[in-house]
């Protein structure tokens, strides 16, 4: 039985790279697609992949790919190649995300830019819809090795779609405001998983389960600015967040597909 393949976008840093590092010591060994826009200099990423098999990773490996997500060829040259040499998908995982160019989010209207605004909106939301345009072909041909499966033939999936969104992306749950850019990104992202789940539950033999998860509040670049107001009980380190993901994949099928949820599985109000 050929290795599962899992694509993990924004592999770079932050849940990305930590993705990459526990996947490499899944129960069952797997090929791992890091890719990230420049791969050459993530140090990290290049000392996982130079480890090969075995050698303190586990027994995955680790195969390094550019891409922007920002830049459509980029997307469409990078599923061509994972096509050409793994013929399919079993995983993917859209990790890139932007709080805002500016490094913060908007606190007030006076602070929101077209710029900005568009700019936050390409990473978060278009990057991983583009994503699953090229990608989703590979994952209708994956083995469903991730995921729950039910013994009924009609209701399994081949493959299985992760996109990384936010409660604050939650329009039911939003109450405090703000962040105008980052919020709007991810509630778009949420409404493009539920759209694809549509699309790609059609099938009667190749269906794709897509979610999208909140790993809660999560010690990385991206939340540094606003780590002081979370309670410690609640700031997750990377390797925290990522194993209870993981675990919530595991138990995913095609009763959830559309659904957003948090890292404890409970369901995100749209």
């Amino acid at each position: 039985m050929a290795a599962p393949v899992v694509v993990v976008q924004g592999a770079s840093r932050g849940l990305g790279l930590e993705f990459c590092k526990q996947l490499l010591k899944w129960k069952t060994p797997a090929v791992v697609i890091a890719t990230c826009r420049h791969p050459d200099a993530c140090q990290e990423l290049q000392a996982l992949a130079a480890r090969g098999p075995g050698t303190g990773t586990g027994t995955g490996t680790l195969s390094l790919l550019q891409l922007d997500v920002d830049r459509e060829d980029d997307v469409r040259g990078a599923a061509e190649r994972v096509a050409a040499r793994f013929g399919g998908v079993d995983l993917m995982i859209n990790c890139s995300a932007m709080l805002h160019p500016s490094g913060r989010g908007e606190t007030s209207l006076r602070n929101v830019s077209a710029q900005g605004v568009m700019a936050t909106v390409s990473t978060n939301t278009v990057g991983p819809l583009l994503m699953a345009k090229y990608f989703s072909p590979l994952l209708m041909k994956g083995g469903g090795a991730f995921g729950a499966q039910p013994p009924e033939r009609s209701r399994q999936h081949r493959g299985l779609l992760v996109n990384m969104t936010a409660r604050v992306g939650s329009i039911g749950d939003n109450a405090l405001g703000g962040w105008y850019s980052y919020r709007l990104s991810k509630a778009a992202l949420n409404m493009v998983t539920k759209t694809l789940s549509v699309e790609l539950g059609r099938s009667s033999h190749n269906k794709v389960v897509c979610v999208s998860l909140h790993p809660g509040t999560v010690a990385t670049d991206l939340s540094a600015p606003y780590h002081r107001g979370v309670p410690a009980d609640r700031l997750f380190s990377p390797q925290h967040s990522v194993a209870l993901l993981l675990a919530l994949i595991q138990t995913l099928s095609m009763e959830h597909t559309g659904g957003a949820y948090s890292w404890d599985g409970a369901p995100i109000p749209w």
